[in-house]
């Protein structure tokens, strides 16, 4: 299949800032232009506002390793050992900063490390010159992140805002229909769910846009903080949605789902399928207020699940009412709302999201040893391009560092850096002696730099396209004149591809862990936050940690799509987990509420949970069921509260919650609830 219209735009945009990067630096007489074509291929982006947000924290990032470099080179050039160190140090740390931050702001800390090696090693030959090298090498850098701005700017401009509000649309239509499966009952297949679970990916990804979306020249930029309120709605509507599933499935299996239930189910169901629209909330909230029933003094359990099912309804239509208002204020542009939020002050947060300390240090381990094994290579056999060896194994473990395996993509790099010194020897020893012009220039180049441009366009084969793009120009060396020697050139390919092999051997022996790894960190981390959440005693932010819950789940889904059908991982049930998550900070926040003789049973039941969290993955013991029962049989009888906040209430409904998301398949609590079933 051909490429489409935007991929050929993308391709002719990409060559044309590259050329214009290039006929700067050579007007300008910069030592190393290909230095600023090289840099448009790291930094152009499809759509303008991801260039020109990562282009602000590449500028910055590079004049901080620059700095870094012109201080550690004169300093510490007469002790390798020492500079080698320093320098591998310095890129490590920057590494792992990198990789804690994951927002465009860690291209910043990502682009301070590496920028001192691709500056550092090649100067230690003439470190009476560093300086100078270090700021031609600012400019050549600066020039090509400014130029790639530029076009992507101005030359027919692809903003984030348009992509962003398709991308949100298509996400709340398939919320829609799961509300509307869930609301009739229907019955999830496995695909289906799988389906479902990339909810919590896509949301991930549409946070990852709208990080450049204050820099996008579209009308959506000024809707920055709509998107912010939206993605922490979205998120909540997951485990709001999977609790209505939950409870509708247990009234049905204890002939509790009556009539007039099902009844406001289809009715929910219908206003959803109509886009959740504005004017029939009030009815529709007054209907589920109707609906919803004080709880006596000892409930039964079906009553019990019955408030859980109403209470999760009055969430799903505040959230959906909420949703809709927040994509039309996206869609208009203007930053405004038409009418007031159900939860004007629960989702303003800032989103916390996971870090992962332990994979960041060994990243940083490993582009730590990578530097040092090539400088090792570089000093016992004297070789004159050593120094390019060191320069690309420091990018190449920086430029991967956030996936599981590293390993393939480098090798892949590698290979294609392969190709490219095969295509560019041709083009070099071949066509390049027949150019006397930069127009002639251009029109050699044009073709390879488009074909490289179409690659990067298509997800599937970017890594080509960086591969061809960056290190073809790097070995095209272009100068003011023509001065390409073929010796010197086969050194330099040998060492541009010996340090990504390097780097790739390094990697496999510290790095490489595999998708299935990554997802059970995942999933210890999120138990670990189980078990932090139920031993504290404090209200908690429900927002917050669903926030951080659901970020993990968008990482773990595609991991555990990669660990394979016959993983023991691929039976975690994630918004069950969740689900867990938000109980536990529903009942920190009633404990505050009831008197001490309903406290003492509540943490009790928070015990058990910190517990079976704090020990080896597996089925909940039946310690934790007791304990919720028995916690359930004195909390019913507990006063309710005065006025306002009912902790009675909530308590209940938590237990109910958290017996549900652990004891699906348990029938209903002990002697004295099902005595009052019966009554």
């Amino acid at each position: 299949m051909l490429p489409g219209w935007r991929r050929w735009l993308f391709a002719l945009k990409i060559s044309g800032a590259a050329l214009l990067a290039l006929g700067i630096a050579l007007w300008i007489d910069l030592p190393r232009p290909y230095w600023a074509m090289a840099t448009v291929y790291i930094t152009m982006q499809p759509l303008s506002g991801a260039t020109r947000s990562k282009a602000l924290y590449r500028v910055i990032g590079t004049l901080i390793g620059v700095t870094a470099t012109v201080v550690m080179v004169p300093a510490l050039v007469n002790a390798p050992e020492m500079l080698t160190l320093a320098l591998a140090l310095w890129t490590a740390g920057c590494l792992y900063l990198s990789l804690l931050d994951r927002t465009p702001r860690s291209y910043l800390f990502m682009l301070a490390g590496y920028t001192a090696a691709l500056i550092g090693f090649p100067a230690v030959a003439t470190p009476e010159a560093i300086f100078d090298i270090a700021v031609s090498r600012a400019e050549e850098i600066t020039l090509g992140i400014l130029c790639a701005s530029l076009v992507a700017s101005l030359v027919l401009p692809e903003p984030v805002g348009p992509v962003l509000a398709a991308r949100v649309g298509a996400w709340l239509a398939e919320a829609g229909r799961w509300t509307g499966d869930v609301l009739s009952g229907v019955g999830e297949a496995p695909a289906l769910r799988a389906r479902r679970l990339r909810l919590a990916v896509e949301a991930a990804e549409i946070d990852a846009l709208s990080a450049h979306l204050a820099y996008d020249t579209s009308a959506q930029s000024r809707a920055v903080p709509l998107v912010q309120l939206l993605r922490g709605r979205m998120l909540m509507l997951l485990p709001v949605l999977s609790s209505l599933a939950d409870r509708i499935a247990a009234l049905t299996a204890l002939s509790g789902l009556t009539p007039e239930l099902r009844g406001l189910l289809a009715e929910v169901e219908a206003w959803s399928a109509q886009g959740a629209p504005a004017a029939g909330v009030e009815a529709l909230m007054a209907r589920i207020e109707a609906a919803d029933r004080p709880l006596p003094a000892h409930p039964s359990w079906t009553a019990l699940v019955r408030a859980s099912l109403i209470e999760r309804l009055r969430e799903l239509v505040a959230i959906g009412r909420d949703c809709r208002a927040l994509q039309d204020g996206i869609r208009r542009g203007d930053g405004s709302l038409r009418e007031p939020l159900a939860y004007a002050g629960e989702f303003g947060g800032r989103a916390p999201r996971h870090r992962d300390h332990g994979m960041a240090l060994r990243s940083a381990l490993g582009v730590f040893l990578g530097i040092v094994a090539c400088v090792t290579v570089w000093i016992v056999t004297a070789w004159p391009d050593g120094a390019t060896a060191a320069m690309m194994g420091a990018v190449l473990c920086c430029l991967f560092a956030a996936q599981d395996d590293p390993v393939p993509m480098i090798l892949s790099f590698a290979l294609w850096t392969g190709v490219a010194v095969v295509g560019v020897g041709g083009l070099l020893f071949g066509v390049m002696p027949l150019v006397h012009d930069f127009i002639s220039l251009a029109l050699v180049l044009a073709p390879v730099l488009i074909l490289c441009g179409l690659l990067m366009s298509d997800p599937k084969t970017l890594p080509v396209g960086l591969a061809l793009g960056i290190n073809g120009n790097a070995l095209l060396a272009i100068q003011d004149r023509y001065s390409a020697e073929f010796g010197a050139y086969v050194n330099a390919s040998l060492a541009l591809v010996g340090g990504i092999g390097l780097a790739a051997v390094v990697t496999r022996l510290v790095r490489s862990v595999g998708a299935e790894h990554g997802a059970r960190r995942l999933v210890a981390a999120s138990r670990a936050d189980l078990a932090r959440a139920a031993r504290r005693r404090g209200r908690g932010d429900r927002i917050a940690f669903a926030h951080l819950m659901l970020d993990r789940l968008g990482l773990l889904v595609p991991r555990l799509a990669a660990a394979g059908p016959d993983s023991d991982l691929t039976r975690i049930d994630t918004l069950a987990a969740l689900r867990v998550g938000m109980n536990l900070v529903a009942l920190r926040r009633a404990r505050h509420g009831l008197p001490p003789e309903a406290v003492a049973p509540l943490d009790d039941v928070l015990d058990a949970v910190a517990a079976h969290y704090d020990g080896p993955r597996g089925p909940a013991s039946d310690t934790v069921l007791h304990r919720i029962d028995a916690a359930l049989a004195r909390i019913e009888a507990a006063p309710g509260g005065a006025s306002g906040h009912d902790a009675r209430r909530d308590a209940l409904l938590g237990l109910v919650g958290l017996r549900r998301a652990l004891f699906s398949e348990a029938p209903p609590p002990g002697a004295a609830l099902l005595a009052r079933e019966a009554a």
